[in-house]
């Protein structure tokens, strides 16, 4: 019997990119009623693809579910220099999902957690019995990349992925997975608005990962470190750690997930319908 597949969407990432994607000409797609759908009607194009790309036998969409998180409770400034969604995005948050519902595909997400989460535990919890494809726009998810478990991500454009396995992200980046972790604890991440250690940036803590292996070790081997990059390291040693916290993806999230449920054959009437409503006439094709 062939290995089951399943394809894990980090829905937000694909939403976002396709409403972005639209959105700068400043000519929004509507109804005819006024509802924005110019991000809903992408997602649908990059959905297909990665279903037509990866050819799963099973699909689950991940969501974020609010701002307030484990992790804005540990630090006040995750994510804090995020502006507010745009207006014509926001009615299209609970429009996707009913899109991704109309195909039979669980929406998960999980009050506290990000979408992450949810993937990162998904991808633990079905490794075993299907190869995991996830896809999504976010570099912090390389981190989940294992034996089972590819991490594709979306390049720009339809259609363009670069699919990390273990032996691959070795290949380009010189790292393991667990590395990808250390890294974002000694560089910080500017989009998520956690520091890491001021003053050391991507090639320094790229560098420090390729001699010492770990943060453990590193801090174990401080007297072996330049002058310069020990001062810094041992002047924000509280953030180190928090930093590497925070870019840790919980594998172990509180939600439960039905294989059968999740099996990967949708209702064309019923799709139909959606599209219909949300006037998607072009996109009838990718249904056959």
């Amino acid at each position: 019997m062939e290995k089951q597949r399943l394809l894990l969407i980090d829905g937000m990432a694909i939403l976002f990119r396709a409403y972005f994607a639209t959105s700068f000409t400043g000519s929004i797609r509507r109804t005819s009623s006024g509802i924005p759908v110019n991000g809903v009607h992408g997602f649908v194009r990059y959905f297909m693809d990665a279903v037509k790309t990866f050819n799963p036998t099973h699909v689950i969409c991940c969501w974020d579910m609010g701002s307030k998180t484990f992790r804005t409770e540990q630090y006040d400034g995750y994510k804090a220099n995020r502006p507010e969604a745009p207006e014509d995005l926001r009615p299209q948050f609970d429009l996707v999902k009913e899109v991704v519902a109309s195909f039979d595909v669980p929406n998960i997400g999980v009050e506290g957690f990000e979408a992450d989460d949810c993937i990162g535990t998904l991808a633990a919890m079905f490794k075993e019995q299907a190869d995991v494809y996830i896809v999504t726009g976010d570099h912090d998810m390389l981190q989940l990349v294992d034996e089972g478990v590819s991490v594709a991500i979306m390049k720009k454009g339809i259609g363009n992925y670069m699919v990390y396995t273990p032996h691959s992200l070795m290949e380009e980046r010189q790292l393991t997975p667990k590395q990808v972790i250390d890294m974002k604890g000694l560089m910080g991440d500017a989009s998520d608005n956690y520091p890491g250690v001021r003053g050391i940036g991507e090639k320094t803590a790229h560098k420090l990962l390729l001699e010492h292996g770990t943060i453990e070790a590193l801090l174990a081997n401080l007297d072996a470190v330049a002058k310069s990059v020990r001062a810094k390291i041992e002047a924000d040693l509280d953030m180190l750690h928090l930093s590497r916290e925070l870019a840790t993806i919980k594998c172990d999230a509180p939600l439960q997930a039905d294989w059968e449920m999740c099996y990967w054959q949708y209702n064309r009437a019923s799709v139909l319908n959606k599209f219909e409503e949300l006037e998607f006439k072009s996109l009838l094709s990718l249904i056959g």
